[in-house]
């Protein structure tokens, strides 16, 4: 049997709010991090040791499972149409869209004429990833004359994307790449100015530039920057292509500036000053804005418009009123019709109103659990809306909807090469009383035949910040799982907004608690309701609900066989207390400011999964990061793995596998990352009864 890895002890002491903790792993924090990001090859040996040490456990553990990896990834592999293409989306001449081709990992960019069948190739993923371990495309967008393509890439998983524009005709570069931006650019309608945000030395989108075609970057003219760190901007243009928005954000405030597109030169205009807990987006129609806002107590969001040349809070007025428990989630125009997508008892809708007469009208549709989204598309002057439906047994359709017909087209249905029967799987919403008397929405998945005897292992997924609800989708990886024999559930619990804005309130800032507590009341309803048992569930989670499965592996060890906790943020205590981190000043409103508010060190301190490790037993676990990842940092789940082992009483394992070439999303390539997959589903069924040599 392998020996685990034991990470040394190097003492390091921290004193906050005459509180002191011991952080006997503190040194795997790189201090050269920025540098890391950039030039992964500069880390600290000491720690790139212990990684690669790590690496070389986690891969001698399942090396008993190399077949059946490789059995999960053909599967996933065979269930994804690898010559496969999106529906196009007109504009003007042209119609957009994307492709991909027999074993490539990345996606073609392309276009053809509206009324013929010739595909140009504008950017060619796969060749522009030759050279590099690590590559992904962020924004792509054409000019408004269709002459030039700017594109986003990130070459070593870090988030640092560089902007370059192409000839659309010749596929020649025009000018330096611009480096150092989030991700995309925003093309104004002179067809020669372009728009992005710029990170600072923290990782930080904080700036926004005005590039002029056929000047260099360092010329590039500064509009907007932000000094207060906790707040990210970014840049967006209204679907009626007149106006350029600079959004300026953190999690729970916003403010918007918007110029003239077609004056690029112009200054931006304030729309409204920040207010702490107001939120707001805007968009465009003829003289008005309109505006989706949580004003006035509008906890769910409401929409008003305002004159586009006097646009203050003073001349708002409401043309779609709040409704407490409708979240309204989006809202766009079309020259004639407002679209907006909502959510009300955990389920959404598309509504569609006629915007001269206020007459409006959903969308309906049948399923019990299923996931909606709408897609503006780029033109403005149309009657055609683009939305994509899916439920967990229904493969991913794309349709256009006639908003003044009411006719539905079915334009696409995604394809599953290896073949895929809904009527052989079972999907339901079931409602799980959480320790308060508030019930927790619960989507599964299983196989017809699936005995529902408290036998089945069961796979537990759970998110629960930020708002973010997770969708009852259509996903193929997952049914490599459910044909042998695992309920796959979705818990959809506080932290997200899946039953309204006060469901994500109730689980942030001091009621965090209320998201693992909920996570496990679903886990012991579905055990007690004969869907699995204790013992018997996997949970798995990422990012922030990495976060989750720390606190539930601390909190209740004996419900779980395995915990999969994908870019764990399990070091939640030490990342808001460092605001030199990219992501931390601006998620103070999510957490708490530890720095200077003592409760909310306490209440971080709490819950805290790195900080709350004891010695008492644990599920088996595995980690998995990324070396480059500016969000996770990789040192949160080394120093998490590296605690468990020195404190936890059993011999179940603690894996953790770093990609040293990749970031917050894992590996870039399409079938690379169902590589990453594989491994995690081996593992679960490796912990469960499933597992096959």
């Amino acid at each position: 049997m392998p020996v685990p890895p034991v990470a040394p002890k190097h003492p390091f002491k921290d004193t906050r709010h005459a509180i002191e903790r011991v952080d006997d792993f503190a040194w795997l924090r790189a201090e050269n991090w920025q540098e890391v990001m950039r030039e992964p090859s500069v880390l600290d040996d000491e720690i790139r040791e212990n990684l690669d040490a790590e690496n070389a456990y986690t891969e001698a553990i399942m090396a008993g499972t190399d077949k059946l990896q490789k059995v999960l990834f053909e599967e996933m592999k065979g269930r994804i149409k690898e010559d496969d293409s999106s529906v196009p989306a007109n504009d003007g001449p042209f119609a957009y869209y994307t492709r991909t081709i027999t074993d490539g990992q990345h996606p073609l960019y392309c276009r053809k004429l509206k009324e013929g069948d010739d595909d140009q190739v504008l950017i060619d993923g796969n060749k522009l990833a030759e050279p590099h371990a690590y590559f992904r495309i962020g924004g792509v967008s054409h000019s408004p004359d269709h002459s030039m393509i700017a594109y986003a890439a990130d070459t070593n998983g870090s988030e640092y994307y560089a902007v370059r524009i192409l000839n659309a005709d010749t596929g020649n570069e025009i000018g330096e790449p611009i480096p150092d931006t989030n991700g995309g650019a925003v093309w104004a309608n002179d067809g020669k100015t372009l728009f992005y945000s710029k990170l600072d030395e923290n990782h930080r989108p904080r700036q926004i530039f005005r590039h002029t075609l056929g000047t260099q970057p360092e010329q590039d003219e500064l509009i907007y920057e932000e000094s207060d760190p906790g707040f990210f901007v970014g840049v967006g243009m209204t679907q009626s292509q007149s106006l350029i928005v600079i959004d300026v954000h953190d999690h729970q405030t916003s403010e918007v500036r918007i110029l003239d597109a077609n004056s690029p030169d112009s200054e931006p205009l304030l729309v409204s000053p920040r207010e702490v807990g107001h939120e707001y987006s805007v968009e465009h129609h003829g003289d008005d804005l309109l505006i989706l806002t949580n004003c006035d107590g509008a906890e769910d969001f409401k929409i008003v418009s305002a004159p586009l040349a006097n646009p203050s809070r003073e001349h708002w007025k409401d043309i779609e009123p709040h409704r407490p428990g409708r979240l309204i989630l989006s809202a766009f125009p079309y020259q004639n019709h407002l679209i907006r997508l909502e959510r009300e008892n955990g389920l959404p809708r598309i509504v569609i109103r006629q915007l001269d007469v206020g007459s409006e009208h959903n969308i309906s549709f049948d399923e019990d659990a299923y996931s909606l989204g709408v897609s503006a598309g780029y033109e403005y002057k149309t009657t055609t809306l683009r939305f994509t439906y899916s439920s967990m047994t229904t493969p991913t359709q794309v349709l256009d909807y006639d908003v003044t017909t009411r006719e539905r087209v079915l334009r696409k249905t995604q394809e599953v090469p290896s073949g895929h029967d809904p009527a052989d799987y079972v999907t339901r919403r079931v409602m799980a009383p959480a320790h308060d008397g508030e019930e927790v929405p619960v989507s599964l998945l299983y196989a017809k035949d699936t005995k529902l005897d408290g036998t089945a292992p069961l796979l537990l997924y759970g998110y629960g910040a930020y708002g973010i609800s997770i969708p009852a989708s259509f996903n193929t990886s997952c049914l490599s799982l459910v044909d042998r024999g695992f309920i796959y559930a979705i818990a959809h619990i506080r932290g997200g907004k899946d039953k309204g804005y006060t469901w994500y309130k109730q689980g942030r800032g001091p009621n965090k608690a209320n998201t693992f507590k909920d996570f496990i009341s679903a886990g012991e309803y579905l055990a007690r309701e004969d869907f699995t048992s204790r013992g018997r569930i996997v949970a798995h989670g990422g990012s922030a609900g990495g976060m989750l499965m720390g606190a539930v592996a601390n909190m209740a060890p004996d419900l779980f066989a395995g915990i999969i906790a994908e870019v764990p943020f399990v070091d939640v205590l030490n990342t808001m207390l460092d605001d030199t981190l990219p992501l931390t000043p601006p998620e103070w409103p999510e957490w708490g400011n530890p720095i200077e508010d003592k409760q909310a060190y306490e209440v971080i301190a709490a819950y805290s999964p790195y900080d709350n490790v004891t010695s008492q037993s644990y599920p088996n676990i595995l980690a998995l990061a990324g070396l480059t990842d500016p969000r996770v940092t990789y040192w949160e789940p080394a120093k998490w793995v590296a605690k468990l082992r020195a404190l936890k009483k059993d011999s179940n394992l603690v894996l953790l596998k770093t990609n040293m070439d990749a970031g917050h999303g894992g590996a870039s390539g399409r079938f690379d990352r169902l590589k990453e997959v594989a491994l995690s589903y081996a593992f679960a069924l490796k912990v469960s009864d499933k597992f096959e040599a």
